[in-house]
């Protein structure tokens, strides 16, 4: 393994020359034996991917050969209410990237690529192991797969058979990517999932840095991107080194297995500390900005669609072809990547005439003003989430008795009823998630402001055209949801 990458020789010590500051502050959770142990062996890893892996197979196999209902078909019920409730609600608000450490769908071609299912063999990687183009190393493509898929969605969620063939295409990409370029290229520039997780982790407050930047830069061999006998290179063809942001790290806690220093730590620190820029550079990219808009938008839209009581938008989204569905398509991407973005723009053009700091272009300033979209996006999707666990969860201990719909009992919970979960409290609930996304938005906005310019009354001022366009957004969805 030692040889396995020479190309990133030069680039790996230029990465590290550069001596960016990190923000390391925070509960090191690696200091605690007993979780270092389990977090650095591979068998709890390696036993849960795999049997997510069975339950993915199964959850495709249930969709093609079980019943047409949605509600009765694990497909559905498994993929879009247990586990989107679960990542939405619990592991990306808390654990970020935690889900991609985890996930099925990249399993099969990283075993292809190394040969193996647990231990480094020494040998170089299989597969062609191309780099991934440089003008493709962000997130566009997983915006344009993303929107693609959003504008499906409604047959997506709710036809078994759909929905099977979408996941099945998933994991064939997935393969056919990792059997031509390196490492875990499709999770970082394909997934239409890992993009908005991406975005979403840097509000997490779990994280993994190194200890000291210091010593990554002084140590020559750099194990944790090259890989060692211990465990293999980067997936994510990140260098822990210079490693500031959660968005780039898959936590597959491979760094933490090959460093020989003891110099890398997975830590707990406060909610949105990679929000908060260190220059005047904003903490998010043009690409990443407008994987807000598209996550709000649909966001949105959903809501409107399949939580609203407008029956005409519902049949619109799920006639595909029809004219009304163009229309619904169209709205999405007309809200997506045309009238947010010009809203947010508008704003960040009254800001930068209001405000006295004529130093940060009205780029970077239209770019900071896009950080509120995170916490505002994710408390959206939390909100949108929260109606459609809570409201369809019963179904899940149904079809997990009888996955196909073919009139089994396997676990005596078949013939257990539709009943909503605290119904009454859903609006409450959704009510305080979109509040606290909002002041959030507000909070980060303040701070992104903070680290690229002095505060003054007058900057301040600057930034409440923006502010409204948040505090819009979020009466909107108020008015839909509750």
């Amino acid at each position: 393994m030692g040889e396995a990458y020479p190309l990133y020789w030069l680039e790996l010590h230029w990465h590290c020359e550069m001596n960016h500051k990190q923000s390391n502050k925070g509960i090191e959770l690696t200091a605690i034996p007993w979780l270092r142990r389990l977090l650095t062996s591979r068998w709890p890893q390696w036993m849960t991917v795999t049997g997510f892996l069975a339950v993915f197979i199964y959850s495709i196999a249930a969709g093609f050969l079980g019943t047409e209902v949605g509600s009765r078909n694990l497909a559905i019920t498994l993929i879009w209410i247990a586990w989107w409730g679960l990542l939405i609600l619990i592991l990306v608000p808390l654990g970020g990237r935690f889900w991609c450490s985890v996930c099925p769908i990249p399993a099969p071609g990283e075993m292809l690529q190394r040969g193996g299912v647990l231990q480094p063999d020494g040998r170089h990687p299989r597969g062609l192991g191309i780099r991934w183009p440089r003008r493709f190393r962000n997130l566009w493509l997983q915006n344009i797969g993303f929107l693609s898929l959003a504008i499906f969605s409604a047959v997506i969620l709710t036809q078994p058979k759909i929905s099977a063939a979408v996941l099945l295409v998933l994991l064939a990409l997935a393969l056919g990517i990792s059997a031509v370029f390196e490492r875990r290229s499709f999770c970082r520039y394909l997934c239409p999932v890992g993009g908005f997780i991406g975005i979403y982790s840097l509000l997490s407050p779990l994280a993994l840095r190194v200890k000291d930047p210091e010593v990554c830069r002084t140590h020559p061999t750099k194990d944790c991107y090259r890989g060692n006998e211990h465990g293999h290179g980067c997936p994510w063809m990140t260098y822990p080194g210079t490693l500031d942001r959660n968005a780039e790290c898959g936590l597959c806690m491979e760094c933490l297995r090959t460093c020989p220093l003891d110099n890398v730590s997975l830590i707990i620190r406060t909610s949105g500390t990679d929000l908060t820029p260190k220059t005047q550079r904003p903490p998010l990219r043009m690409d990443e900005a407008f994987k807000g808009f598209i996550m709000l938008a649909a966001a949105l839209l959903y809501s409107i669609v399949l939580l609203g009581p407008w029956g005409e938008f519902k049949l619109a989204a799920f006639n595909v072809g029809s004219l009304p569905w163009l229309a619904y398509a169209g709205a999405l991407l007309l809200l997506s990547l045309i009238i947010l973005p010009a809203l947010y723009l508008m704003g960040s053009g009254v800001s930068h005439l209001l405000s006295p700091d004529k130093s940060i272009s009205l780029r970077n300033r239209f770019i900071h003003s896009t950080t509120g979209l995170v916490p505002l996006g994710l408390g959206a999707w939390v909100a949108f989430s929260l109606s459609l666990f809570l409201i369809n969860g019963s179904y899940i201990p149904i079809t997990l008795s009888d996955p196909l719909g073919w009139g089994w009992n396997l676990l005596g919970t078949a013939s257990t009823s539709w009943t909503p979960m605290i119904s009454g409290w859903i609006p409450t609930l959704q009510s305080i998630v979109l509040f606290v996304g909002l002041a959030s938005a507000t909070s980060i906005s303040v701070k992104s402001l903070k680290g690229s310019t002095t505060l003054s009354t007058r900057s301040l001022l600057a930034m409440t055209p923006t502010l409204l366009v948040n505090a819009s957004m979020t009466g909107f969805l108020l008015w839909v949801l509750v």
